[in-house]
């Protein structure tokens, strides 16, 4: 078992139920951390994963199921949180959609939940989970944001829009806590294998007229130097790296985890 770092605590982690999100509840949890659930899915899958968190790592896990898509929604996701857990000391901001396609042809309805989703989201449940965790002095914000937070892909205007938006919040709220115990910083991960890639390989696929395994090798890949995915478990240990005492003094950093994607 890890090492307990974040015993005691307890962490909210939207689009917990796959991917990347899954793989920073585990970490979390085996760090001892309480673990709030939230995304979509098949009910007995993820009753699997939640029951799972308490049986291999001794510690409380519930789901929420709500529409991120919704500022309402968000909103109400850290109050519940707060009455079935307790305040989350851990906010993680995971939840993400992708659609690719030219600007001109860019459906406005998907424009606008991509937003919503990628990034008003975390609008809401930063602004309502601040409150407690200034009154125990103490807290972290860590937003999943993405390599395409800090460089632009074509074809993901409103991916690469949300990203960047997201990345300029985490440092806005970071200089405004700065002061109280509570940290904000951004994860940018390069191409991770996750449903939401798998997705993006198809749409490139087509767009381009290759095969899959093309795509993966001279699209996909081709930016990152160092020719793999990051794993969703590398995103999820440094996660518990920032969530701990020694991530506190980490504050408003965009840090890429890309196999040197950005370092271009």
């Amino acid at each position: 078992m890890a090492e307990r770092s974040l015993e005691g605590r307890t962490a909210l982690i939207t689009g917990s139920t796959s991917g990347i999100g899954a793989a920073i509840a585990s970490r979390m949890a085996a760090a001892g951390a309480n673990i709030v659930l939230n995304g979509f899915g098949d009910a007995d899958e993820i009753e699997s994963q939640r029951s799972g968190l308490e049986r291999d790592h001794g510690v409380e896990a519930i789901f929420i199921e709500k529409d991120l898509s919704v500022g309402s929604e968000s909103s109400a996701l850290v109050r519940e949180a707060s009455e079935r857990l307790g305040d989350p000391d851990i906010l993680v901001n995971n939840a993400g959609i992708q659609h690719v396609a030219p600007v001109e042809e860019f459906p406005p309805e998907t424009w606008e939940k991509l937003l919503a989703i990628c990034l008003h989201s975390a609008f809401y449940t930063v602004a309502a989970a601040i409150p407690a965790m200034k009154r125990k002095n103490w807290g972290r914000i860590i937003n999943i944001a993405s390599a395409q937070g800090l460089v632009a892909s074509p074809y993901k205007s409103a991916y690469n829009a949300a990203k960047h938006g997201l990345i300029g919040f985490t440092k806005s709220v970071a200089l405004e806590v700065a002061e109280t115990g509570i940290t904000s910083n951004a994860i940018c991960p390069g191409y991770v294998r996750t449903p939401l890639v798998e997705g993006q390989v198809a749409d490139q696929a087509k767009a381009h007229n290759m095969s899959e395994k093309d795509v993966i090798r001279d699209v996909i890949l081709a930016v990152q130097p160092n020719k793999r995915f990051v794993e969703p478990e590398e995103i999820g240990d440094f996660a518990v790296f920032l969530a701990g005492e020694t991530g506190r003094s980490f504050c408003g950093a965009a840090l890429p985890i890309d196999g040197g994607w950005t370092a271009r």
